[in-house]
């Protein structure tokens, strides 16, 4: 065991505007499995990146052992996964790796197999196993859960918890709670280390979250009544002083004795009006130490509009299919089927989850809900008119939308993001005032607003897309992974928010927590 200190760190950017960084100084030993924890834009992957050495910084980092940091880049994934693995790790020994990956349920075919076939838990679970069988090296785990499915989760959680000496960034509870034994936690304030899960350390902070509350009230009387005595002595301690000057001293003249009893009597109120002053300074600089960390989580809101019509969506049978583009024999384009005799039928204040494995066609049912929503009342379509083109075949069965439906759209895809946040809201039409008023109440700082999209965390750019479909007033909220990259607190927001204004839905989420607790129907596929 060793220890990893850091001290007096402090960084920012080239030509941002902040630090990310200032001054930050804390410990953690090396056979920790340790839970890093701070809202989106907050430094989480910058430091892992600290720790490997990529960016220049003030402070110290001292350390006797080395970093491996997850995702690492693959330059060619047409290669096929051993030739991968030996560009990465010349000396990797194969049979560790075999290994590690029959902990996660891997069959070693993967080896011979294209990197780029592989499915994202595939992927996710190679670059694992290439890391833990190294020896002697610490791990930063950066969000491994994105894009995997429930059960993906659950292997690599039970495979985490069996390990030691890494850092993991992740925002899903569940997971967090099931693999590690100390948290790293940026408050707003400082930088904090706890012994525990995600779950001891969220109870920590609500306790102490609700002592400073309480402190803070208290305290806040307290001033008001030092306030209103210091007032009162002020008073009196005048009007003491003034019987020794001017006409209302002329009474005590003629007695040497009364006079030497009013200058002390004056001594004392003026003593104890100072003693009041300072006590009620103090209690001012102990209320100004509370609250620096509390988390300000304000409600967000959504406008769900009603339909005439009960049912939003009904799927009879249908067969969903992506065409090959390849001439068979008899002409016809094959057309590979994912989905075949399937149903779903969407009542007005339902929240239906599609649950199932990576590949088994959640984001294709949305696609071809989409597409039919497209293709009968395009004008209610913005924003994924883009996703028509790539849309599946129904091949068998039907689809119903009615008349004049409006849906609101949240793609899992970042990429097409570009420009600020003003030019965003102008290109799709939404109200700049409400859109920026939304991003405010999921965290983002005013001086985000003046950067491109394009240098957001991933976490903040998938706000930008909630944010955007919470503007849009609509009968149907379609969620595809919408919590990929979103912080905890976030996540608890959008969590009250459905739950407040129950809008219907349909989503495709593997946080568990998230889900347990906003579905009222689960579909699994």
């Amino acid at each position: 065991m060793s220890q990893i200190s850091v001290n007096n760190l402090t960084f920012y950017y080239e030509g941002s505007y902040d630090n990310i960084f200032e001054n930050v100084s804390f410990q953690i030993d090396t056979d920790w499995k340790l839970g890093f924890i701070a809202r989106n834009g907050k430094g989480k992957t910058t430091f892992l990146k600290l720790l490997t050495g990529k960016y220049e910084f003030k402070g110290n980092i001292s350390t006797s052992t080395a970093f491996d940091y997850f995702p690492f880049e693959i330059r060619d994934k047409d290669k096929n996964t051993i030739d991968v693995i030996e560009e990465i790790y010349p000396d990797y020994e194969f049979w560790k790796i075999c290994r590690e990956l029959n902990f996660l349920n891997v069959d070693a075919e993967v080896f011979y197999r294209p990197f780029s076939t592989l499915s994202n838990g595939e992927q996710t679970k190679v670059m694992l196993a290439l890391l833990f069988s190294k020896d002697n090296h610490f791990l930063l785990i950066d969000e491994p859960t994105n894009h995997l499915d429930m059960e993906a989760r659950e292997i690599l959680k039970k495979y985490l918890s069996s390990k030691k000496g890494f850092i993991l960034v992740s925002h899903d509870r569940n997971f967090m709670d099931g693999c590690v034994d100390h948290v790293l936690v940026i408050n707003k304030a400082n930088i904090e280390v706890q012994q525990g899960n995600f779950s001891s350390w969220w109870e920590n902070k609500r306790k102490q979250d609700a002592f400073e509350l309480a402190e803070n009230e208290r305290l806040k009387k307290d001033i008001k009544r030092l306030s209103e005595s210091a007032r009162v002595t002020k008073q009196w301690a005048d009007n003491v002083e003034a019987t020794k000057i001017g006409e209302k001293s002329n009474k005590y003249e003629k007695c040497k004795d009364t006079r030497a009893y009013v200058g002390e009597k004056s001594r004392r109120m003026q003593m104890r009006r100072k003693n009041l002053e300072r006590r009620q300074e103090r209690e001012i600089e102990e209320k100004c130490d509370l609250l620096k960390n509390l988390e300000t989580v304000e409600d967000l809101k959504i406008f769900p509009l009603e339909h005439y019509k009960k049912k939003l969506v009904v799927m009879e049978d249908c067969t969903i299919a992506y065409q090959n583009k390849q001439i068979i024999n008899d002409g016809s384009e094959d057309a590979k089927e994912l989905i075949s005799g399937f149903h779903l039928e969407v009542i007005q204040g339902d929240r239906i989850f599609l649950k199932g494995k990576n590949g088994s066609g959640k984001s294709s049912i949305i696609k071809a809900i989409l597409k039919q929503v497209y293709e009968k009342n395009n004008e209610n379509a913005e924003g994924f008119e883009h996703l028509i083109k790539d849309a599946p075949v129904l091949k068998k069965g039907n689809i119903e939308i009615p008349n004049q439906m409006i849906v609101s759209y949240c793609s899992q895809d970042t990429s097409m993001l570009h420009g600020t946040v003003k030019e965003y809201a102008s290109e799709n039409g939404i109200d700049e005032t409400l859109f920026m008023a939304l991003l405010r109440k999921l965290d983002f700082p005013r001086v985000q607003f003046e950067k491109k999209i394009e240098d957001y965390s991933g976490g903040q750019k998938k706000k930008i897309l909630i944010a955007g479909s919470l503007c849009k007033k609509a009968h149907l909220y379609i969620w595809d992974e919408p919590l990929n990259f979103i912080d905890v607190f976030s996540r608890m927001q959008i969590e009250e928010l459905i739950l407040k204004f129950k809008p219907t839905m349909i989503l495709v989420e593997h946080d568990k927590a998230f889900m347990e607790k906003t579905a009222t129907k689960i579909v699994e596929l």
